[in-house]
């Protein structure tokens, strides 16, 4: 609506009012329509598997999301890098609810590498407010900055820590990809760039890696995840 010509000619009392009827009927009015169907449609979605059940309730959701999913036992999504309070830059595992599952990824976004060279900025107060240290964040995510953002969603008390393998091997120099840009499954918004990911890696290779799949282990491990 806001993109539009018609709405750009407006003056700005009237752009406020029009806002206000946008938001009053998408996200308030519908919201009890939203929440019957979820009551009478996921019910029946959880008898029919024995499958735990995850929501991506991310972005922009009905009010009565939160709720329906609780009541229905419903796993949330938590992203670091997408969090739900909208006045946060990011969201901390360690704050993440039992019934979850975090990720520092998906498929549909960038690998840890990949966003910490988007936006210097961004990246700057992550590595002093999420990561806690000093001075001026690297241009290129080091191994040792990758591992410390796996190794807090290790310890996040979400019942589910999930990761791509890129995010995995990005704490390995010897075994990432040599550029950021190469780990991407999948850009929406371009209709040339889908799924073509492909692992550098045989599950052959990757086994003989022992020391990177030993410390990863000790890593789980310790977290009490396995």
């Amino acid at each position: 609506m806001e993109s539009t010509t018609s709405f750009r000619d407006l003056d700005e009392h009237s752009k406020q009012k029009l806002k206000e009827l946008y938001v009053n009927y998408f996200f308030r009015r519908q919201d009890d329509f939203w929440k019957k169907e979820a009551m009478h449609k996921l019910p029946e979605l959880k008898r029919s598997t024995n499958m735990l059940v995850c929501g991506e309730d991310l972005g922009m959701v009905p009010d009565c999301v939160p709720d329906v999913m609780q009541q229905l036992g419903m796993l949330s999504l938590e992203i670091q890098r997408m969090p739900k309070q909208t006045t946060s830059a990011f969201f901390h595992p360690n704050d993440a609810p039992y019934l979850s599952v975090v990720t520092p990824s998906t498929h549909d976004m960038s690998t840890i590498r990949g966003w910490w060279q988007e936006d210097t900025g961004k990246t700057q107060d992550f590595y002093i407010n999420m990561l806690g240290h000093y001075g001026k964040a690297p241009f290129y995510c080091e191994p040792y900055i990758n591992k410390e953002i796996v190794i807090q969603h290790l310890y996040s008390p979400a019942m589910w820590s999930i990761f791509q393998l890129q995010d995995l091997l990005g704490s390995s120099e010897k075994l990432r990809r040599q550029r950021p840009e190469d780990e991407r499954i999948n850009i929406p918004a371009d209709p040339k760039h889908f799924w073509k990911y492909r692992m550098h890696l045989s599950l052959e290779d990757l086994i003989k890696e022992t020391t990177f799949n030993d410390e990863l282990k000790s890593d789980i491990t310790a977290s009490g995840r396995l």
